[in-house]
């Protein structure tokens, strides 16, 4: 039988901490809590966690602090919970580095399907390496060499990349079917703030869309766009 994903809720609310805890086990997952973020460091000590929910308004350090620091020593996934459910806040989560960002309150059901879709996600990749650390990245039939930066198409076609293009692409590999902003799309790629006429990322997708399969990249109307695919490395 396989070992069930250990996830650890770290929230300042007990009532929260407990309603997780429950739910998720119900669901066959194993469940620790932490209530700060000593807490939080002693439980990555003692137990090897699959995935981090970690809300951001805590006192202390916030959830912000926490995600920062643990992303800076680990490859763990996070997604973090907070009742700050602004744009900005997403953001800011997102570039931090975390996984995925719901705000409450919500539904216990939505939460336990972004967790098995980052689980998913994380553990297709072998050693759970990240997608910036691997030379060659397979998705659709298509193959992209991080290292010549261009594409392979599934008929053997090399496609070279732009440097833009092919940071946005690489973006969207390290997200495989999940939506990314505009606004987060353009500070990673661009390394600039977003504005209402800055359209450097849409010209980067349609250029993306000319040269990959068309389909691949999705708008996802009010969150941004998509990549549509699986993506492995290569074997």
């Amino acid at each position: 039988m396989l070992k069930a994903n250990h996830l650890l809720v770290v929230d300042d609310d007990p009532d929260i901490r407990q309603l997780l805890t429950d739910y998720l086990r119900a669901e066959g997952y194993e469940v620790s809590t932490a209530a700060d973020g000593r807490e939080m460091r002693r439980r990555l000590e003692l137990n090897v966690i699959d995935l981090v929910v970690l809300d951001i308004l805590m006192p202390g350090e916030d959830g912000l602090i926490l995600c920062r620091d643990l992303r800076a020593r680990s490859h763990t996934p996070v997604i973090m919970i907070s009742a700050r459910g602004t744009l900005i806040d997403r953001i800011v989560g997102l570039e931090i580095g975390a996984d995925d960002y719901l705000p409450k309150p919500f539904d216990p059901r939505e939460l336990l399907v972004r967790i098995k879709v980052v689980l998913r996600r994380v553990q297709s990749f072998p050693d759970r390496a990240r997608v910036d650390e691997v030379a060659l990245l397979d998705f659709a039939g298509w193959r992209l060499d991080t290292r010549a930066r261009h594409v392979l198409s599934p008929q053997g076609v090399v496609v070279s990349l732009g440097n833009s293009d092919f940071r946005l692409l690489r973006l969207l590999l390290q997200h495989p079917n999940r939506p990314l902003s505009r606004e987060f799309l353009l500070n990673h790629v661009f390394d600039k703030d977003s504005t209402p006429f800055n359209r450097s990322i849409d010209v980067c997708v349609s250029r993306l869309r000319q040269q990959l399969s068309a389909g691949l990249i999705k708008t996802v109307r009010n969150q941004g766009y998509m990549l549509q695919a699986d993506v492995h490395p290569a074997t």
